[in-house]
């Protein structure tokens, strides 16, 4: 008997020890997101998960589940489209050295095959959806929950569509944010034009278009990011040729355009090899969030 009860005490101290490891776990997770989207909730929430210590299992783990989801909601509060909320800094003064993968036009097959290879080397990235490959819209789900970021880029990505006017634009763009509400549960705010802010082909369908939306988006609490390294995947470069050209060390702050559509194999099959370069020099791979690096471009239409 009186072993069986030594059992018991150390089966609950284990019990005990596992839930006390994941309240750490989320009251940390919960003070990052919160520093973004608000301090005071953060403070309020770090409190709360301290006081958590010392309460019986069945409460600890309802309470570490609490902490769980109010980190969740923080998250897509942060994330979601906030008219008059800023997004975002074009001029970081930190030394921070960075690097923002971005991956456009997805999600496809090899959407999966990413998730993947980032899931290998514990990096984050940025994933501007398009509404192709519907059979494939769950991977959205599946990088956000990884710790990605879900950007929108449009839903058909057809140009003399997407840019036939001002409406025209953001029809497709409510409709981009309705999938990936969908699948996360929120329309994020950090978004992509199809060809970038500095496109010409717009000029083809809509004279000036460019310069009013750059300012009509952010406006609506949308922020628009362009890159300032671009893969060359888009062209149909090999694999070497992305490797080559997606790598440099003059900037702190890199953000790298790629493309995540079923044709991109050789984005795939660079990955790692750039992941392996940008560690080697000391970067972090980060997706995008409220407070970080906007690259812009000059608009010229």
């Amino acid at each position: 008997m009186l072993r069986i009860k030594r059992l018991l005490r150390k089966s609950r101290y284990n019990l005990n020890a596992v839930i006390m490891c994941a309240l750490v776990f989320f009251a940390i997770g919960a003070t990052a997101f919160c520093m973004v989207a608000n301090s005071r909730e953060a403070a309020r929430d770090k409190e709360a998960a301290k006081q958590l210590i010392g309460k019986e299992p069945e409460e600890a783990v309802a309470a570490a589940a609490a902490v769980k989801n109010a980190v969740e909601h923080q998250r897509a509060k942060a994330s979601s489209v906030q008219p008059g909320v800023p997004v975002g800094t074009t001029d970081p003064k930190d030394d921070k050295k960075v690097v923002y993968l971005t991956f456009d036009d997805g999600p496809s097959e090899n959407t999966k095959r990413i998730l993947d290879i980032l899931a290998q080397y514990n990096a984050k990235a940025t994933f501007f959806i398009t509404g192709a490959n519907e059979d494939c819209r769950p991977y959205i789900k599946e990088a956000y929950e990884a710790g990605h970021t879900i950007g929108l880029h449009t839903y058909t990505h057809d140009y003399d569509k997407v840019y036939e006017s001002d409406e025209a634009y953001f029809d497709d763009l409510e409709k981009i944010g309705e999938v990936a509400k969908e699948q996360i549960g929120f329309v994020p705010c950090f978004i992509r034009f199809p060809g970038g802010s500095s496109n010409m082909v717009s000029a083809k369908y809509n004279k000036g278009i460019m310069s009013r939306l750059v300012e009509a988006v952010q406006e609506k609490g949308y922020q628009y990011y362009d890159w300032n390294l671009d893969s060359g995947d888009a062209a149909g470069c090999g694999k070497e040729e992305i490797e080559q050209n997606a790598a440099t060390d003059k900037m702190n702050h890199i953000m790298i355009l790629f493309h995540d559509t079923q044709t991109k194999d050789a984005t795939v099959e660079a990955l790692p090899t750039i992941l392996e370069y940008y560690k080697g020099l000391g970067y972090e791979f980060c997706a995008i969030d409220r407070s970080s690096y906007v690259c812009h471009h000059g608009v010229q239409n």
